[in-house]
C-alpha cells in the first residue's frame, strides 16, 4: 500500500493524541475521533510517574524516547517535566522482592541506566523518607512525573496547530478490507485506521473480527494534601507507589488482578484503598496526609506483558495494552505508531506485534509497576 494521506485516529488519550499530531506533522490528514473530551479516559487517571529504569532492552528503548520528547515538550503550553529520582525498595523480612530489586538494578546498569543500589542509611541521608524498616533500595536518578491533563492540553493545541480535524463526542465502530470508521449517520472511507481507545480497543475491534488478547483489570489512586517535597517511590513489598504532587502526594496500588467490564465499572475508590493507601503515605513520608480526592481506572494486560501496537489488519492498526504504562510510553509510542502507519520499516518491536496472540488466550493479570521489567 501506498502511503495513506487520510487516516483516522480513534481515541484522543495520551496515545491517541500524540499518534495524531505525529502523523499530521508529517504531511498526513488526519481525524481524531473520541466519544468523550480528549484526555476524558484512561489518560486523565493516570499516575503521570515517568521513568527510563527497565531491566529489559526493548522497554529501555521505548522509555528513553518517551522521557526524551518529554524533557522536549518542556515548557512547551503549560506542560512541565518534573524531574524527579525514583526510588524502589524492599522492606526488612521480604527476601524475595530484596533479591528481585538486585537482580533488576544490575539488568537495568547493563542498559546504562541511572540506577544504583544504595542503603537504608544512604537513602535517609538523601531523601526525606521513613528508612528503618527498609532492607535494600534503589534510585533512579533520571526520573519524573508529569500532569497528564497538561499533557493533554499541549498535544490538542500541538494537533490543532498540524490541522487535525476533531470529532468530539461521536462514539464510532470500526470496520475493515477496507478500513472504514461508522458513526451513527455516516460510514467514512480512511486509507489507514488507528484504534488507540485504550481497554475499548478490544470492543471496537472485536466486532470488526479482530479479537485481542487484552483484559482490562482496575487500579486505583488518590491524591492528598500534605508537607511532601522527596522523590517518587515504590514499595515493592506491599505493591504500593507514591509520588509529589502541587497538593502534596499522588499515591497509589489498589489492583484487583482479575478482569473488569469496560462497560459496566466502578470509577469510584473504595474505603479500604483509601484507608491502606493513606496509611502508606503516612508512614513512609511521616507526614498527615488528608485525602483530597481519590478514583479508579482501568488498565490493560496482555498475556506476556508486553503491549499491542501495530497492524492488527490491512490498513488498521491497534495501540493498547499498556499495563499501566500508557502515558509514560505515549510521546515514543505515538510517534513510532505513526512511522509504522506512514510506511517506515522497522519502528516498531516485533514483540508488540498484535498479531502474535489469536485473541481467545487465557492468562493472569499482572500489574505493570513490579521489579520484573
Amino acid at each position: 500500500m501506498d502511503s495513506p494521506e487520510r487516516i483516522a485516529v480513534v481515541g484522543a488519550g495520551a496515545v491517541g493524541l500524540t499518534t495524531a499530531f505525529d502523523l499530521a506533522a508529517r504531511g498526513a490528514r488526519v481525524t481524531l475521533f473520541e466519544r468523550d473530551d480528549p484526555g476524558a479516559g484512561m489518560t486523565g487517571r493516570a499516575a503521570g510517574i515517568c521513568y527510563d529504569a527497565y531491566a529489559e532492552d526493548v522497554d529501555v528503548a521505548v522509555a528513553d524516547r518517551a522521557m526524551q520528547r518529554f524533557r522536549e515538550f518542556d515548557g512547551k503550553g503549560e506542560f512541565v517535566f518534573h524531574e524527579t529520582p525514583y526510588v524502589f525498595l524492599a522492606r526488612e523480612g521480604d527476601d524475595a522482592s530484596a533479591t528481585a530489586l538486585s537482580e533488576a538494578v544490575e539488568r537495568m546498569q547493563v542498559h546504562n541506566r541511572a540506577a544504583e543500589l544504595i542503603t537504608p542509611d544512604e537513602l535517609a541521608d538523601r531523601f526525606p523518607i521513613r528508612t528503618d524498616d527498609v532492607a535494600l533500595a534503589g534510585v533512579s536518578e533520571t526520573a519524573g512525573w508529569a500532569d497528564p491533563s497538561a499533557y493533554v492540553d499541549l498535544l490538542v493545541e500541538q494537533c490543532e496547530t498540524e490541522g487535525v480535524e476533531f470529532r468530539v463526542g461521536e462514539e464510532v465502530s470500526i470496520r475493515t478490507d477496507p478500513p472504514r470508521v461508522v458513526t451513527v449517520d455516516s460510514v467514512v472511507r480512511f486509507d489507514a485506521v488507528v484504534v488507540a481507545a485504550g481497554v475499548h480497543s478490544r470492543a471496537l475491534l472485536a466486532d470488526a473480527g479482530h479479537p485481542l488478547a487484552l483484559k482490562p483489570y482496575r487500579v486505583q489512586a488518590l491524591v492528598a494534601e500534605c508537607d511532601y517535597d522527596g522523590p517518587t517511590v515504590y514499595d515493592a513489598t506491599d505493591e504500593s507507589y507514591l509520588r509529589p504532587h502541587p497538593t502534596g502526594v499522588f499515591a497509589g496500588d489498589g489492583v484487583e488482578p482479575v478482569a473488569a467490564d469496560p462497560s459496566d465499572w466502578d470509577s469510584s475508590a473504595d474505603e479500604w484503598f483509601v484507608e491502606e493507601s493513606t496509611a502508606a503515605v503516612r508512614h513512609r513520608t511521616e507526614t498527615d496526609p488528608r485525602v483530597e480526592r481519590a478514583w479508579a481506572g482501568l488498565c490493560g494486560a496482555t498475556p506476556d506483558r508486553n503491549p499491542l501496537v501495530g497492524a492488527i489488519a490491512e490498513g488498521v492498526s491497534v495501540a493498547a495494552g499498556w499495563h499501566g504504562h500508557g502515558f509514560m510510553w505515549a510521546p515514543a509510542l505515538g510517534e513510532m505508531l505513526a512511522a509504522d502507519v506512514l510506511g517506515d520499516d522497522g519502528p516498531i518491536p516485533e514483540s508488540f506485534d498484535p498479531r502474535r496472540f489469536d485473541g481467545d488466550e487465557e492468562f493472569a493479570v499482572v500489574d505493570g509497576m513490579t521489579l520484573d521489567e
